[in-house]
């Protein structure tokens, strides 16, 4: 019988493979922060900033992902890093969440001088949210829009408002002509109609497909989420949102402390940091605790409808089965969660 030949060569590719094969991939979180990290790296290389900024982002970030991939350790307890490098909202354990909030609540604290609480509201797994307007109710008061920027804690300098109305002529839907800084005595005008446009909550999100670190993502309940630690201000998503429904802080944020909201939901209705996109989020700290979101609550015509489109009895399922529909820039395909209805 023939000897097989053995060839060195191959011999020691085979092993270097076997050894590969026994690495462990790495953890889904660590690749998300070298994305991150990436996405970082190339955002201020296409910007203008000064050598030392660069410097500082950029090469703390390299730094700190080798040490961490060589040593294995947790780099955010091993070292002070800035809020930049904390953890994705997805990562978090339950401790972490709990020592998280309650550094943010007292940094809100020396900010702005108010104690507040931050609690996490996951999604449900029970429901699917859905906002139905009625077109031919709304009066344009903007009531809405005033009860949103207080339960939201939006900025009032420079101001950020989640909803727009806009003043359209009746028998028309040219957005292109429509009027979002009409200021008559008194709503409705003759020959009006009023549409108010916010985050759309889309199944099919060009926001969470443009953002190149995760930073934003589809719930199972149907809200769009931001996790505002993990944003890099990128403003991607912003761009790439056909409603405008999301803002960037360009400032820091100032609201009066007497009017600052202290229930807040992480993910949701804490006061924002300066440099990161925020926009609607269905009031999530209320509406997963079977509350209804702030704008909802104030309209003096019952316009706003909202509830579990998994619910065949809910007004929301009534709504689509028996109104006449109308969905904003259908043809794009976002399959929006905010639909618009008429009696």
């Amino acid at each position: 019988m023939r000897e097989a030949i053995v060839n060195p060569e191959t011999t020691e590719k085979k092993a270097e493979t076997e050894v590969e094969t026994e690495v462990k991939p790495k953890a889904k979180g660590e690749l998300r922060i070298q994305k991150r990290l990436q996405a970082l790296s190339d955002r201020f290389l296409k910007s203008t900033v000064s050598r030392r900024s660069f410097l500082k982002y950029v090469t703390l970030g390299t730094t700190t992902a080798a040490v961490a991939t060589v040593a294995k350790v947790n780099v955010a307890e091993a070292f002070e890093l800035p809020d930049l490098f904390r953890a994705h909202y997805k990562e978090l354990t339950p401790e972490e969440k709990v020592k998280l909030f309650k550094k943010l609540e007292a940094e809100t604290k020396k900010k702005h001088g108010v104690d507040v609480t931050i609690k996490d509201y996951p999604e449900r797994k029970d429901v699917k949210f859905v906002y139905a307007l009625n077109l031919t109710k709304c009066i344009g008061c903007r009531k809405c829009v005033d009860a949103c920027v207080k339960e939201n804690n939006q900025s009032r300098d420079p101001q950020i408002q989640y909803i727009k109305v806009l003043e359209m002529e009746n028998g028309s839907f040219n957005l292109e002509k429509s009027n979002q800084h009409y200021d008559p005595e008194t709503v409705p005008q003759k020959g009006k109609f009023y549409m108010p446009v916010q985050c759309q909550h889309c199944d099919n999100p060009p926001c969470v497909k443009a953002c190149p670190v995760e930073a934003t993502w589809k719930a199972s309940d149907g809200i769009v989420e931001i996790d505002y630690e993990w944003c890099i201000g990128c403003r991607y998503c912003q761009a790439a949102c056909p409603y405008e429904a999301r803002h960037f802080n360009f400032a820091t944020p100032q609201i009066p402390p007497e009017e600052i909201n202290p229930n807040q939901g992480y993910l949701s209705n804490r006061i924002r940091p300066y440099g990161v996109v925020e926009k609607c989020n269905f009031c999530s700290h209320r509406t997963r605790q079977g509350l209804l979101p702030a704008c909802l609550e104030v309209c003096p015509t019952g316009s706003r409808k909202f509830g579990n489109i998994l619910d065949p009895e809910s007004e929301v399922s009534i709504i689509m089965r028996e109104k006449r529909i109308y969905v904003l820039k259908e043809e794009l395909n976002t399959m929006p969660s905010f639909i618009y209805f008429f009696d």
